[in-house]
């Protein structure tokens, strides 16, 4: 009797060191993040940095969202011309909205200031236009997101978050493009 419970106590030992063990190499579960309430009103202003591929949402001096953002296919650089692929630097304004666009929603930018006219008649090129803000390709599933640069130099978010910034950003709203 004493023999079937040592092997019954060595069984236990056995299969919770197996279970340890598969814990300690098991891939991690993602645990959901909790979800930041919602915005309400208007935002003054959006910050887009560049390089940090970052867009932030302010609202009363506050940054009250952050969102991971591509960029056009070639982003360093101020944009100077038609099919560059450069994201524009500066201060702009949003002047359209475009619920039927080819992208999940989208805001547009004045981009194409007199002296970016100016330098494009100079130079003999077209200095592109119709920079927007905007989600995903309407073709692509949603809940899927686009990896890396790939916009013509518009900024892109997922649609979940095109339709929070849709929400809050009139006509008017503020645009900052930070290299």
């Amino acid at each position: 009797m004493i023999r079937y419970l040592r092997l019954l106590l060595y069984l236990f030992l056995l299969v919770g060191l197996g279970f340890i063990a598969a814990s300690l190499y098991s891939p991690p579960v993602p645990m959901p993040s909790p979800q930041p309430p919602p915005l309400t009103g208007t935002v003054d202003r959006i910050v887009i940095e560049k390089a940090a591929r970052r867009m932030q949402l302010i609202q009363d001096g506050q940054v009250v969202r952050t969102y991971r953002i591509a960029l056009g296919f070639a982003p360093e650089g101020a944009k100077e011309r038609q099919g560059d692929g450069k994201t524009p630097e500066g201060e702009f304004t949003i002047d359209r909205r475009n619920s039927e666009s080819a992208f999940h929603l989208s805001v547009g930018l004045d981009y194409l200031r007199p002296a970016d006219r100016a330098r494009a008649a100079k130079g003999g090129y077209s200095p592109g236009g119709d920079i927007f803000i905007h989600g995903q390709p309407n073709a692509l599933p949603e809940g899927f997101k686009l990896r890396g640069d790939w916009t013509a130099g518009c900024i892109a978010l997922t649609n979940a978050e095109m339709r929070e910034v849709w929400a809050v950003t009139p006509i008017g709203t503020k645009v900052e493009i930070r290299p």
